[in-house]
């Protein structure tokens, strides 16, 4: 019989592993800044329309702002974690499912343990 399981992916942390993950951070970031720079721009817009109630206008483009802002806190909470990271630290980077065989005598719990691969600049290096 196959199940489908979680199989947990990790990177392990190289100079050019850390530095692309640095510069998709920063390039997130800076994406980030020009959607709020874009969504200011729009409320301004809107409101000399003066089709929409300016309240709800606000209140919308302040959560999409709020929301952005946030996930810039986060990037770069982010971005000061790996400058801190050693080389060689292994990251978790995501999460995959995957087919395992199960039959008769084998052990549950060891099967359930979970599955890990190990993935060192894009070549995987290990599979436990």
């Amino acid at each position: 019989m196959r199940l489908i399981t979680n199989i947990t992916v990790k990177q392990i942390l190289t100079e050019n592993s850390k530095e692309e993950l640095s510069n998709s951070f920063t390039k997130r970031k800076l994406q980030l800044q020009k959607e709020m720079d874009q969504l200011r721009f729009e409320v301004k817009r809107l409101e000399k329309t003066k089709k929409y109630q300016i309240t709800h206008l606000q209140q919308y483009f302040e959560k999409e702002l709020d929301d952005r802002a946030e996930k810039i806190k986060l990037l770069d909470f982010q971005l000061e974690q790996l400058e801190l990271l050693p080389i060689g630290a292994e990251l978790k980077e995501r999460e995959v499912q995957g087919m395992i065989d199960v039959k008769v005598g084998d052990n549950w719990n060891e099967l359930m343990l979970g599955k890990t691969i190990v993935v060192k600049d894009g070549i995987i290096e290990d599979i436990h």
